[in-house]
Formats: structure tokens, C-alpha cells, sequence
């Protein structure tokens, strides 16, 4: 089946209750089995497996990955096949839309074990119960769907901001439930294909399991740039390229999900890599200011002025367009005006429930913070709204790009308890964690609300599919992380448990809590230049409609974001960009596969090449170890 959609056009010129009924006549499906009991005891059982994968990545690499592409296609399979054997049903398009929410969900809850609470209990020397822990995941987890159901409206409604990854899932569950006659067959081997391709190269890159199969000559190297390091080394500045992150990977998954974003954000994440790990970054290691070389420590260098560009960008933005989410609110203080009906009311969640929830699970969770962890009364209370603030920039991130930073924003609530609690490294961490993780929570939840909308599902059924998802990401990963120290803190950012997340919080904090007077004067003029140049861009923007070919969220996230990803996901949307002007023809292969179904290969190659990974990652931890 075709996915219904608004054209680029309408999405500018209609308003937003226009395309709220247009997408209550033209898209949405609610008689269909959506949320159940089989689709929520699929999505629980498939979140709690991926979650422990996603802890076992965030201990190595300090990233979590997106589970939703994964789970959809892993439960179509089990479901595809009870059917075959005459065991059941095959699932709905929306049943495995809601099943992929709470695995999506529950694969997130990694996030806080391998950054702040491992940073915490490495500072502190003290073993958090295993009780508080599991019970601090899930308040900031229903925090994060409290604050993104808001923003709904403006961001996935009205905006249709792309979210690549859910989109990558609202497509490959489109192709997998509804791929019927000629067409759908086409595009199920378009998708396979990516899949294949793609799968393909990340199984050659690992030259572990290559080796294992006798087959180590076909193995290809991590970066194609590492051809080059045989013969001479490359650099800038006395700085390798490499130590730089100025590298090309093999990997292919980075530039589907860059074919997903448009060539806008592309240009702005290439802009934003140019200027960082080109220009500034070897300048700064030249001159001493950044000590070291690789990703951690440029980062703890580049990541304020980025992060002031994301702040000021998404800020201006907001505050520019706020009908959208007043109009959201307005029926809670007075008579609705005449055409300003809300037509989804029966279907999205209740506004009452944010106004009374968000106060209620706020004070939870300030009152948690403070038994657990020793934060102040007031210093709880002064981070809950940073929280809303925070989200506007993870879920404007996120929908450009698929990538939430968490981090970053973790460490611009460190960079503001540093003022206000100077010297509280424990404050300064925990606080963080509740802006980081709870912004992290709200924007992958509207990423699972993507393809549910795209396909016509009910957004309450989903949210309730997120909290479902929570509850069993924080069940499975909490026993498993603490079997796994044992109760020795000491394995904690050890060579066995290296977490460079939490290395990074904990670097951070041990800086800024001296005051800010220890941050480099340069660091400081990059977040005054930043927050400025955020400004301005998101003004050019708006006087020009959108035309202004930069986008500050993408200039200031490519200051967080290793050169080698940015220039992966430009590269991606370059090359369909470059595919729409050179395959004119539209009946030609070219038009079909790479124009009309450009969505189908990306989503192909996504979902191919990340569930290798995770087998591959498998067979490295349990067979090969």
C-alpha cells in the first residue's frame, strides 16, 4: 500500500488543523488491532533482548542504537512464520507499529546506566541500590513521555519534521505488510536488496568473525581511508587525519539514514565538520588548547560552542512559532474559539494529563534525586524546566537527523549547575542525567510516533506502548548491569567496561565544578559566538521561508559528531540528491528504485545493516569471545 502523504507545498501553506483533518480523512486507520495483547507482549519480550544489546554497545562505544527498523522486521518474521505453521495470525501493520514503540522504548533505557549513574557511582565510590536505579530509569522515562506529547502537534502534526529513522520504520513496515502485486514486489526487492548490500559490507568489516569463517581476505577495513595510512600519514597541522576523525567508513548505514534527511541538514552537518575538525580542532591542538587528539578530546573542547548553536537555534524557533502549542493548551483555561476545535482530541492524549502529570512525576522526581542521590531541594526544582528547554533541542535534532544529543545537552546542564552549585560534582553529574536523559526519552518517543502516524495509528495506543516499553527496558537492564560489576566499582570505565560516555560526564564535571573560570577562555567565546550565530541563522531561515540553505541544529550538531558520521550522511543525501537530477527518465530502473523508492532503499539499508551488527556483535560476545 501507498503511504499517504502531504506534499512539500501543503505542509507550508496549510495550517495546522487543516492537516489534522486531512489526516484524520485520508490516513488514519483506528478500527484496525493495534495495541493488544500480543503485539504488547511481542514489543516487551523483543525490547528486553535488544535493551541488553544496547547496553553491551553503550559499555564499548558510549552510543545506543536504534532498535525500531530491528523489531519490526524480527517480529513480521516470528509472526510470518506462526502463520505458515498454522499457529496464528499474521500481525497488522499497526500491531507491530505499537510493538515496535515499546521495543524501540525499551531499548533506550541503556542510556542513563552507561553515562551518568556509571559516572556517579564512580565518583562517589558508592553502589547505588539496584532498587533506586531501576525505579529512577522509569520516572525519567514517563517524565520524557509527559514532555513530548505536548510538542506532538508542532513537530510531527504541523512541521512533519522527516524523524529518518521512524520514517525508515513507517516504510519498512508499509513494505512488509502491504507489499501486494507488481509494485509491492518491487519494492520488497529494493528493500532486501539495501538490506543485503548493506548487511554484506558491515559483516566484511568485521574481521573477527570474517577470520572465523575462513574468509579474512575478504575482509574490508573499518575506513577505506586506512589504504592510505600503508604507504604516508595525512594531517593537518602536525594532526593526523585519523586522530582527527577526518575519516571515510565503510559502513553504509550512516549514509542511508543520511538519504533519509534531506540535503539541507547534510550541507549543514558537512559545513559544521569542516569548520570544527578542518579548521578549529587541529588549530586548537597545535596551540595546546585541546590536549590530546581523537573524538573524546576534541569533543570536550568543540561540544560548547555546538551546543550554543543548537540552543539559541531551537529557542529562537520555538519562541518564534508558539500558536501551535498554545493552541494545544488553550482548552484548559477557557472556550475554544469558533473553527479552533481540536479534531484529534479523541485519539491524542488528554492535555489534562500533561498539566496535571508533569507537575506530579516532576516533584517525584526531584524528591528521588534528592533521597537518592544527596540533590538539593531547589537545585531538583531548577532542573525540571531546563528539561522542557532541552527537549525542544533533542526532538528538533531528532527529527532532522535521528540523532538525540544526549550527551551535549547533558553537559550544558553540568556547564549550569557548575554556577549555581560550584564544587557539587555529584549535583552536577545527577542533574545532567535528568535534563540529558529525560529530553533523550521525550524525542525518541515522537521517533516511534513517527511511523504510527505515517500509518495511521492511534497516538494514545503508542503512548502507552512507550511507558509499557520503559517498565521492561528498566527490569532487564538494571539486573543485568549489576551482575555484571558484581559489586566491584572499579570495573566501572576499566579496560574490561571502558563506558567513554560516562568518562565524558565525569571529565566534565571535574572541570566545570572548579567554576567556570577552569573552562578555556576560547570554550567560552565559542558559546557566545555560537548562541549568536544560532540566532541568526534561525532568523535567515525565517526571512527567507525555509530557503536559507543552512539549518543551525545541523551546523551545531556536526560539533558533536565525529567527522567520519557527518560526511557518511552528507555523502548519502548528496547521492539521491544527484539520483533525482541525473535518472530523468521515470520509467528507467534508476527513477523507480533510487527517485520514486528512495525511502524503501534507505530504509533497506538501515535495517539490513543494523540487524548484522547486532547479530554480528552476538557472535563476537558469545561464540568468538
Amino acid at each position: 500500500m501507498a503511504i499517504e502523504e502531504l506534499t512539500k507545498e501543503q505542509i507550508l501553506s496549510m495550517t495546522a488543523a487543516e492537516k489534522d483533518r486531512w489526516w484524520l480523512k485520508n490516513v488514519y486507520k483506528g478500527d484496525m488491532p493495534q495495541l493488544n495483547l500480543r503485539s504488547a507482549a511481542t514489543g516487551m519480550l523483543l525490547g528486553g533482548v535488544l535493551c541488553l544489546t544496547n547496553l553491551y554497545v553503550g559499555i564499548r562505544t558510549g552510543w545506543t542504537l536504534g532498535v525500531g527498523i530491528t523489531s519490526v522486521i524480527l517480529s513480521f518474521a516470528m509472526f510470518k512464520v506462526l502463520s505458515k505453521l498454522k499457529l496464528g495470525a499474521e500481525m497488522t501493520v499497526l500491531e507491530n507499529n505499537a510493538m515496535q514503540s515499546i521495543a524501540t522504548s525499551a531499548g533506550y533505557m541503556t542510556a542513563p546506566l552507561i553515562s551518568s549513574m556509571a559516572a556517579y557511582m564512580a565518583v562517589t565510590g558508592k553502589m547505588i541500590p539496584w532498587q533506586h536505579t531501576m525505579i529512577w530509569l522509569i520516572v525519567l522515562g514517563v517524565m520524557g513521555v509527559l514532555f513530548a506529547f505536548p510538542l506532538k502537534k508542532r513537530f510531527i502534526n504541523d512541521e512533519q519534521l522527516p524523524f529518518p529513522e521512524g520514517y525508515a520504520a513507517g516504510v519498512v513496515m508499509d513494505n512488509l505488510h502491504g507489499g501486494e502485486g507488481e509494485e509491492g514486489v518491487f519494492k520488497a526487492k529494493l528493500l532486501g536488496g539495501g538490506a543485503a548490500v548493506s548487511a554484506a559490507v558491515e559483516t566484511m568489516c568485521n574481521e573477527k568473525v570474517m577470520s572465523s569463517m575462513r574468509l579474512g581476505w575478504l575482509s574490508l577495513p573499518a575506513h577505506w581511508d586506512d589504504f592510505i595510512y600503508k604507504w604516508f600519514t595525512p594531517s593537518l597541522m602536525g594532526t593526523p587525519l585519523k586522530n582527527l576523525t577526518i575519516q571515510f567508513d565503510t559502513s553504509i548505514v550512516m549514509v542511508g539514514a543520511g538519504g533519509l534527511m534531506g540535503m539541507k541538514t547534510a550541507v549543514s552537518l558537512m559545513v559544521g565538520a569542516v569548520l570544527n575538525y578542518v579548521v578549529l580542532a587541529p588549530y586548537m591542538i597545535k596551540q595546546g588548547v585541546i590536549e590530546g587528539t581523537g573524538f573524546k578530546n576534541i569533543t570536550m573542547w568543540a561540544l560548547w560552542g555546538g551546543v550554543a548553536v543548537m540552543t539559541t537555534s531551537s529557542i529562537y524557533s520555538f519562541l518564534s512559532k508558539p500558536q501551535v502549542i498554545l493552541q494545544s493548551f488553550r482548552g484548559l483555561f477557557g472556550k475554544k474559539k469558533a473553527g479552533d476545535e481540536d479534531v484529534l482530541k479523541d485519539i491524542e492524549l488528554p492535555m489534562w494529563l500533561f498539566a496535571a502529570g508533569i507537575p506530579v512525576v516532576g516533584l517525584l522526581t526531584v524528591w528521588a534525586g534528592h533521597v537518592f542521590f544527596g540533590i538539593h531541594w531547589w537545585m531538583g526544582i531548577i532542573a525540571i524546566p531546563l528539561v522542557f528547554v532541552f527537549t525542544l533541542i533533542a526532538v528538533n535534532s531528532t527529527g532532522l537527523t535521528s540523532i538525540t544529543p544526549t550527551g551535549a545537552l547533558g553537559k550544558l546542564t553540568q556547564l549550569s549547575f557548575s554556577v549555581l552549585a560550584p564544587g557539587n560534582i555529584t549535583t552536577n553529574i545527577m542533574t545532567a542525567g535528568i535534563t540529558g536523559e529525560v529530553a533523550s526519552s521525550a524525542a525518541n518517543l515522537l521517533m516511534d510516533i513517527k511511523p504510527g502516524y505515517m500509518l495511521g495509528g492511534k497516538p494514545r495506543h503508542q503512548a502507552v506502548g512507550h511507558v509499557l516499553g520503559i517498565i521492561a527496558g528498566a527490569l532487564v537492564s538494571v539486573p543485568v548491569f549489576y551482575l555484571m560489576i558484581h559489586g566491584d566499582l572499579s570495573l566501572l570505565m576499566s579496560d574490561k567496561l571502558p563506558m567513554p560516555a560516562a568518562q565524558i560526564w565525569l571529565a566534565v564535571a571535574k572541570v566545570l565544578t572548579q567554576g567556570l573560570s577552569f573552562l578555556h577562555p576560547s570554550a567560552r567565546a565559542a558559546i557566545l559566538i555560537g548562541a549568536i550565530l544560532g540566532v541568526v541563522i534561525e532568523f535567515a531561515n525565517q526571512r527567507t521561508h525555509g530557503r536559507f540553505p543552512i539549518s543551525g541544529v545541523g551546523l551545531g550538531l556536526a560539533f558533536v559528531l565525529k567527522f567520519s558520521d557527518s560526511l557518511s550522511m552528507a555523502l548519502g543525501a548528496m547521492l539521491f540528491w544527484l539520483a533525482g537530477r541525473f535518472f530523468t527518465d521515470r520509467k528507467s530502473f534508476g527513477s523507480r528504485a533510487f527517485v520514486d523508492n528512495q525511502e524503501t532503499v534507505c530504509a533497506g539499508v538501515i535495517a539490513g545493516g543494523s540487524i548484522i551488527g547486532l547479530v554480528l556483535i552476538l557472535l563476537e560476545t558469545v561464540v568468538l569471545k
